[in-house]
């Protein structure tokens, strides 16, 4: 039998003051598998459809249209936006820079708030484009 060790346990989550530096790397995780998984499906099903016929493509078109596909689709470019601005926080960050307290902070809100304005830039020209 071990006898307890005298070192430190890490510190429980619950310990750790959030900030937005947590929030954009667990966001990097969720986002990179949503990508993988739902991004991945979609254009599984997407080339499957295109490679079936019309009536498939069409099928797959009205879906896409839907709100419900629409939803799915700001879901996605929103993730992939995110993941990307993370990504490049990420690499910044691998070659030294960026690790000061407010300069961390000020990057992860950043990268937190930009994705989202441009994620409705994207559907908004998509959507109303015609209009503006």
């Amino acid at each position: 039998m071990l006898a307890p060790s005298s070192r430190p346990l890490s510190p429980h989550l619950t310990i750790w003051r959030w900030g937005p530096h947590m929030l954009v790397s667990i966001l990097h995780r969720i986002t990179g598998a949503g990508l993988a998984i739902v991004g991945g499906a979609v254009l599984l099903w997407w080339l499957w459809a295109a490679a079936d016929g019309r009536e498939s493509y069409e099928y797959f078109v009205g879906w896409a249209t839907h709100w419900t596909g629409i939803v799915v689709g700001v879901g996605l470019t929103w993730a992939f936006l995110q993941h990307l601005a993370s990504g490049i926080r990420h690499l910044v960050m691998d070659v030294g820079a960026g690790f000061e307290l407010n300069t961390n902070k000020r990057w992860s809100t950043i990268v937190a708030i930009v994705p989202v304005l441009l994620t409705a830039l994207f559907w908004a020209y998509i959507l109303f484009g015609d209009q503006l």
